[in-house]
């Protein structure tokens, strides 16, 4: 059976991304069939600076952006510069339907932002890209977590919760992961707002619940989960997905539980695209210390078996 194609867009090239890449391709290169998004010359400067020799099969890409010097553990405009075009160009791919998906190491957010790139993330982009309200769903086999607000200020998330957008939301998680099992939804407000005594905006979940139940003409979602004790043992052995409201609600109990085998899904999109769920690592970059690559091998794994 002829093996997958995946774009791995390359990250911060001042983080450890490409050390990643280098180290893991042997693996990597028995599953699927990668493609790098690094051109020859950034990729002997990266190779040189951290003593490894490239793979004779590592395959590149040419002209994905101006070349620029390596500087291990700096916030840099350039290097946040290359790693949205290596990005673009493993978007572009896919898209021509020349891999069937793509793997995106991690980035920086302030170095994108120093380059002048208007998104905060990956899923910013591809949510602008392709017109898709896309999804962003992070963890492992044992235990998902969907975010229905992601990279906003805690203080603007309960504004976010919105019957109709709330709605629409439940409707395209369902479309996208066809669960068999119930789904797991979380409050917003300690208690789950105890019957509005502590807020009412779980009031607006289970109405936006309600209204996804007899859209999709069945019940998936839970009520309301008391955020506090819903990761518990004896609660989180009846679920695999959770929805939660905003980013450290579900990231955090998740990444206390499985932090090293975590990877990032988007979902909802025309394309495939998993992630690492870790950051660049600036404090270790190019000093050849040992690197976790489990985030990395099951973001790939992800694309074989889906």
């Amino acid at each position: 059976m002829m093996q997958k194609k995946v774009a791995v867009s390359i990250g911060d090239l001042n983080g450890i991304g490409i050390e990643l890449a280098l180290r893991n391709h042997e693996t990597i290169s028995q599953k699927v069939s990668p493609i790098y998004c690094i051109d020859p010359v950034m990729l002997k400067q990266a190779a040189d600076k951290l003593q490894i020799r490239v793979p004779l099969d590592f395959q590149t890409v040419e002209n994905i952006a101006p070349s620029f010097d390596i500087q291990p553990g700096i916030i840099s405009k350039h290097s946040g510069a290359y790693a949205y075009a290596s990005f673009i160009k493993a978007v572009e791919l896919a898209k021509t339907k020349s891999v069937d998906a793509i793997t995106t190491l991690p980035i920086h957010k302030k170095a994108w932002e120093l380059a002048g790139i208007k998104y905060k993330g990956h899923t910013d982009a591809l949510r602008d890209i392709f017109g898709y309200d896309a999804i962003m769903m992070l963890g492992c086999p044992k235990m998902y977590v969907a975010l229905y607000t992601e990279h906003i200020p805690l203080k603007e998330v309960a504004g976010h919760i919105k019957e109709k957008e709330l709605t629409r939301f439940f409707i395209d998680f369902y479309r996208a992961i066809k669960p068999t099992a119930a789904v797991a939804v979380l409050g917003l407000n300690p208690h789950a707002g105890d019957e509005g005594v502590l807020g009412d905006e779980e009031s607006v979940i289970a109405q936006a619940i309600e209204n996804a139940h007899r859209h999709i003409g069945r019940q998936i979602f839970t009520s309301p989960l008391v955020p506090d004790v819903a990761f518990t043992p004896r609660v989180r052995k009846n679920y695999t997905y959770y929805i939660a409201m905003y980013h450290d609600q579900g990231l955090a109990p998740l990444k206390a539980l499985y932090f090293d085998e975590g990877i990032n899904v988007s979902l909802n999109l025309p394309i495939l695209r998993t992630s690492v769920d870790h950051g660049t690592a600036f404090d270790i970059a190019y000093r050849n210390e040992p690197l976790n690559a489990l985030s990395y091998i099951n973001a790939v794994d992800y694309i074989l078996e889906h």
